[in-house]
Order: structure tokens, then sequence, then C-alpha cells
């Protein structure tokens, strides 16, 4: 991997951000023909019990977002500073052949829906298309094994291993987003706040690596899907136009998880101190934070399913955002809740690993108080009046 000459050692954000408002665009101004197909073909959500809509909802809106990656990416691609995303790796290449496969299966179930063992074949393909062009988790660090250093030690992983460990990262986290897409915004402001979050961190890995070109595709893939999910959110905010049905939220799960495989292949462990656990650990708490409010949504459903003798994928109405919504928010009001809780934790880790711990640690204290004060409003009305 080669470095930006002296000249150049500009991190190239003005790009990333050109490269993010152009899938924004593309997206938008796609939604309308999305829409009008989504009718014509019948991919169409009509209200059951455990829905919140009211009336007949066209679906398939990934089909708009993955179009507004697509621009984004040709935009880079022509670039002459980021084109060396490309020649450098195939992670975008993986994140455009893989995201082509997940929406196509999308739309499938977004218009027969399709049954969850169907589905999640073609998520283990999508992810497997991510590993067979390289795109894969090949060593982190771990705390033991130091023999006596107190430097811990990484773990280097073989093609086997990474590839599971890859292959299961990115399908819990496309469930975990799938699982989430319940209210009008929610899953399209998620994926916006955890790109925004897991492309800061990238251009920081790009920053520590003296401007190491291997290090483009991470920050590349999550401004890409930034821009798609800021494109969509218009349509989909409440009250909604369209959904982005499967098709959009097992999209953003899956670049999600392509983004931050490809930005734990790029940290410099030999710049960082040994006693920098939140340095040395910073893809896993990146990761952590970034999917904590879809993935705790995704593992209470499952403990609650299965504990009622159910299958994991069976529906109900007691996510997190229904449950916001029977306290009392309205449907803006929860969405925008789950938005603070999501932006909170995900910026905080990411803050964490580029500022001073202490400071941002406060700071990230104060933020889940407010968070959670905010959240209980309705609650402590009731009390109060009892």
């Amino acid at each position: 991997m080669g470095q930006l000459p002296a000249s150049s050692t500009v991190l190239p954000v003005r790009e990333y951000l050109l490269v993010a408002l152009t899938a924004a665009v593309v997206t938008f101004l796609l939604v309308g023909l999305v829409r009008a197909l989504a009718f014509r073909i019948g991919a169409v959500a009509y209200p059951r019990q455990r829905d919140v809509h009211v009336k007949p909802m066209p679906r398939m809106g990934g089909l708009a977002m993955y179009g507004g990656v697509l621009g984004g990416m040709l935009l880079a691609h022509q670039l002459p500073v980021l084109r060396s995303a490309f020649d450098f790796s195939d992670d975008p290449y993986a994140v455009i052949v893989g995201g082509g496969v997940i929406v196509l299966v999308g739309v499938l179930d977004d218009r027969f829906e399709l049954d969850s063992l169907t589905k999640l074949a073609g998520q283990v393909t999508s992810a497997g298309i991510l590993v067979l062009f390289g795109l894969q988790w090949l060593v982190f660090w771990v705390p033991w094994g130091d023999q006596g250093s107190g430097t811990g030690s990484l773990l280097s992983l073989d093609q086997n291993q990474g590839a599971l460990l890859s292959v299961l990262l990115a399908v819990t986290m496309i469930n975990a987003m799938n699982f989430v897409d319940g209210l009008d915004g929610l899953a399209a402001g998620i994926g916006l706040i955890a790109a925004a979050a897991t492309c800061a961190f990238s251009i920081g890995l790009l920053a520590n690596n003296g401007g190491d070109v291997g290090a483009y595709p991470p920050a590349l893939i999550a401004a890409t899907l930034a821009g798609a999910c800021l494109g969509f959110l218009p349509h989909n905010f409440n009250p909604a136009r369209i959904f982005m049905g499967d098709s959009g939220s097992m999209l953003i799960g899956l670049m999600l998880a392509a983004a931050t495989t490809s930005a734990s292949g790029k940290l410099n462990y030999e710049s960082l101190q040994a006693t920098d656990v939140l340095g040395l650990l910073s893809p896993l708490v990146v990761v952590a934070a970034v999917l904590f409010v879809p993935l705790l949504d995704l593992v209470m459903a499952v403990i609650r399913r299965t504990r009622r003798g159910e299958s994991p994928f069976s529906a109900d109405k007691m996510h997190l955002h229904h449950r916001l919504l029977e306290i009392g928010h309205s449907q803006r009001r929860a969405v925008l809740l789950i938005y603070l809780w999501a932006g909170v934790l995900a910026f905080g880790a990411v803050a964490l690993t580029l500022f001073d711990v202490s400071v941002v640690l406060w700071c990230l204290a104060i933020g889940l108080v407010l968070a959670f004060l905010v959240s209980a409003v309705p609650r402590l009305r009731e009390v109060r009046r009892s």
C-alpha cells in the first residue's frame, strides 16, 4: 500500500462529502421512479395488526438507495484522489456486487414475502461475496497472551476463521437493521447516524495511517451509505410516502458490516501504546456502539420469541419503538429519541478513539442521562399525576 505524497497529505474530507451528497441526490431523485414501480408490480405493504401505518404503502425503497450508492461510487471512481480506493483494494467492488445481491433478495421479499430461510440464504450469499473479494476480519487485539510484557497480543485468524466471523457479523448486522425497521424514518435515520460515525472513525484511521491509500475504502463505503440514507429520509420520515423495505434495511446492514470490517484491517497497531486499550479495540468498540440499539432490539426479540416457543423471525409488536409508543411518545418523537440514543452511543464511541478519554466519558455520561430523562418523560408525568 502506498501513501499520499507530501504535497497531498490533506485528508480528502471534501471529496467524501461530495460523494455523500451525490449519493443523496441520486437516491432522492430515484425514489419517485421506484415508488411508481412498486405500485405497478404490487410491492405494497398493506396494514397489518402489528403495523403502525394505516394505508397501503409502496415498498422497495432500497432499490433507490442502491442506485444512490452506485452513483456515489461512480463519482469516487472518477475523482483522482478517491480513485485510489479502487486501485489498491477490492472492497468497493465487494460492496457493489454484494449489495446488488442483497437488494435483489430484498426486492423479491418486498414483492413476494419470502420465507425466513430463503432470506437467510440470500444474506449469507451476499456476505460470502464480501469474503470472496477479500473483505474479511484477519486480525484483532486481545488482552492476553502477552508472555509478561503487558502488551497483549494480536489474534490472527486463518482464512476459514476470518471468513466465518465476517459472514456471522454481516448476517447479524443485516438482521439487526431489518428488525429495527418499524417506524417511518427509523432505519434510514439510524443508518445515517451509524454510517456517519463509521465514516468519521475511518477518516481518523486515515489520518493516523499518514494518508495510506489502503485506508480509503471504509470511509468511502460509509460515505456512500450515509448519502443514500440522507437522500431517502425526506421521503420516508413521518408521514412516509414509501418504505425502504427489506431491500433497504438489509443493504444498510450489509454496508455497515462491510465498512467496519474494512476498517478493522486498516488499524495501525504498531502506532498504538500497549495501554491504549480503547485504541486497540476500536474496531470492535465502534461496531458494538454503532449498532447497539438495533442489536439490543434483535437480542430482546429473539429471547422473547423463543421463550414463547415461536420462531425468532416471527413478527410481534414489542420492539423498542413499539414500547416507546406505548408509554406515550408520538411516532416522530419515538423515532427522534432512538436517533438520540444511537447518536450518543455511536459518536461517543468514535470520540473515545480520537479525543481525550476522560472528557469524552463525561460528555457521554451526560448525553446518556439526558437521553434517559427525555425518554422517560411520559412515565414521569404519569407518576406525578398519580
